[in-house]
């Protein structure tokens, strides 16, 4: 069992990593009641064995349709509702066991709920693993708008079980790689080659090089927030890819990719716009595109009106005063957060990208 520690201003939490990480949840005590939100088919494959971990016999989970749909104000409402109505208090516990939506969803309905129940985060993707389930940001969607509104809230702890990943769907575990490939950008030489002699055949099934991995590359996750937990200024980084790739979600109508494609289109986009910007050396830039290139095949950025992608990078939640905070890749471990990015330099660097004329 890995356990690293994310510092928070509202106490200390643990993030654990490995086989019998639910078991954690053993140690709580104190609450009057204790929920689980989840999603159907999560809650099938996996109730049992998080009720045999926890020892919590009888569970009745919170359901909630699987998809981005379920992160809106309204989804949030019917389980604040469905908490009232099964007698939830100023004590009690919520778990979210789930991926990002269930996590995002979760926290920010407990961050919510008479103004703030305690909130346990139970990852079951990659993805959520490595990044979204650690830093206490909780948020919905409005509308096409993504995290629009939202909280900053802690949880108690964060329990990632690597033996949830087996039963991933391939499309989904790439998704959750890309986002492990953005945090050894972040890190340096040392993940970032390990990652490169990992990330070739990798599978859901490799429970044990995916535990090495997931507490990793949430480690960096960790160290970040710890150092800026309210995205004062060096969370920031933690953006990296992150523009181009919002807006390609938003442009396809969260339609055509999962959140780590997007992240991994945008890693390799923002990658050009540093070469072109002058701040990357190209050999370097080079390795990135190979690592994001070996998880896997990326969804077609054929059809996309570079107009409609690019008038969509503005409503980054991120941008202040019209202005776009770009995080570019100066190195392996080295990043620059920037708002002086020509406007022709972004239009080159989608261009480029998509059209494949450039490190393809």
């Amino acid at each position: 069992m890995r356990r690293l520690q994310v510092k928070s201003s509202a106490g200390n939490y643990d993030v654990k990593v490995g086989c019998g990480a639910w078991g954690a949840l053993r140690k709580l005590k104190g609450y009057t009641s204790t929920f689980v939100l989840t999603e159907p088919g999560l809650w099938a494959q996996w109730g049992t064995k998080f009720a045999e971990d926890t020892g919590w016999s009888g569970v009745r989970p919170i359901l909630v349709p699987s998809g981005e749909t379920s992160k809106s104000l309204t989804m949030a409402g019917r389980v604040a509702a469905e908490l009232l109505n099964r007698g939830a208090d100023r004590r009690s516990l919520l778990v979210a066991l789930g991926g990002g939506v269930v996590g995002d969803l979760g926290g920010f309905v407990a961050s919510t709920y008479m103004r703030g129940i305690d909130y346990v985060q139970a990852p079951t993707t990659v993805l959520a693993q490595v990044d979204s389930s650690i830093g206490g940001k909780t948020a919905v969607n409005i509308h096409a708008m993504k995290n629009l509104i939202g909280t900053f809230s802690p949880p108690r702890m964060v329990l990632s079980e690597p033996a949830v990943l087996a039963s991933l769907p391939p499309r989904a575990f790439q998704s959750g790689i890309y986002e492990a490939v953005k945090h050894a950008i972040l890190a340096g030489p040392a993940l970032f080659g390990w990652l490169e002699g990992k990330v070739a055949g990798l599978t859901p099934g490799q429970t044990p090089v995916l535990e090495t991995l997931v507490a990793r590359a949430a480690q960096v996750k960790v160290d970040v927030v710890s150092r800026d937990e309210r995205e004062a200024g060096l969370r920031r980084v933690l953006n990296l890819g992150h523009t181009y790739g919002h807006a390609l979600e938003e442009a396809t109508g969260y339609r055509r990719f999962l959140h780590g494609e997007a992240v991994a289109w945008g890693m390799l986009m923002v990658t050009r716009l540093a070469e072109l910007s002058g701040v990357l050396d190209s050999r370097v830039g080079s390795r990135i595109v190979r690592l994001v290139r070996a998880v896997g095949p990326l969804p077609a950025l054929r059809g996309l009106k570079e107009e409609k992608v690019l008038g969509l990078l503005i409503r980054d939640k991120k941008a202040v005063g019209g202005k776009i905070h770009w995080v570019l890749p100066e190195g392996i471990g080295k990043v620059r957060v920037t708002p002086d990015v020509t406007d022709a330099a972004v239009a080159s660097a989608f261009r480029d990208v998509q059209r494949g004329v450039w490190n393809d």
